[in-house]
């Protein structure tokens, strides 16, 4: 299975902290977040990784050069303007091939086992598997909602939040135009309506770095 981490957003919510310095490259414990994702790739037995970056993509290229820092073959995908996720997605598809694969993004930090996604498979119907975790204090609202039989769904008393972590079948971007600025919510949303999407919840640490507040709290946690 081959791995993207999405690196290309602007990070404009933490300030003064990603003027000069790209969300992916900012330290969490002593490491950089893409540092973090790209050593448990590789501790998971993944080989082959793609980035997207948009916003001073060169010091992402830069930091991550040919990957074999990390045992992994890296691949760049450039965005003149961030296309959002579905779309950055969609532009990568090219290094990702025909098979399931697993999207990241690059501002979280866990200590979720990528072991665990790497010989999932997807069935007939399904077109991606998220991982889920409770709602932290900025989504207390949730997501999605997760059934008894591990099917995502958008009616539910109980909705989870959205990792950043999941796989997807290629499939589920075919209709989408190469270079368009697409979202990922509503195309999500309407797959989860035809019972397409399944998932997990996650119960270990899991932190969205959105904020400066968020990454000084993760940081001062030990």
């Amino acid at each position: 299975m081959k791995a993207m981490i999405l690196a290309a957003g602007r990070g404009k919510r933490m300030g003064n902290l990603t003027q000069t310095c790209p969300k992916p490259l900012l330290k969490v414990k002593g490491r950089c977040l893409l540092d973090w994702h790209l050593s448990k790739l590789s501790a998971a037995g993944f080989k082959d990784v793609v980035i997207n970056v948009s916003y001073l993509s060169k010091q992402i290229i830069e930091f991550v050069g040919d990957g074999l820092i990390w045992g992994l073959n890296i691949a760049v995908s450039e965005e003149a303007e961030a296309l959002e996720t579905a779309g950055g997605i969609k532009k990568a598809i090219k290094y990702l091939g025909d098979d399931p694969f697993l999207v990241i993004n690059a501002d979280i930090f866990s200590n979720y086992d990528y072991k665990n996604l790497i010989i999932r498979s997807l069935d007939k119907r399904c077109m991606g598997y998220l991982v889920l975790v409770k709602n932290p204090e900025h989504n207390l609202k949730g997501d999605f909602g997760l059934l008894d039989d591990a099917t995502l769904t958008m009616n539910s008393d109980r909705l989870l939040t959205f990792s950043g972590i999941a796989i997807y079948d290629p499939k589920f971007f075919s209709k989408l135009i190469v270079g368009s600025k697409i979202k990922l919510s509503p195309i999500l949303e309407i797959a989860i309506n035809k019972n397409c999407i399944k998932g997990e919840l996650f119960e270990g640490v899991w932190s969205d770095i959105g904020t400066p507040e968020r990454l000084n709290m993760i940081n001062i946690d030990e």
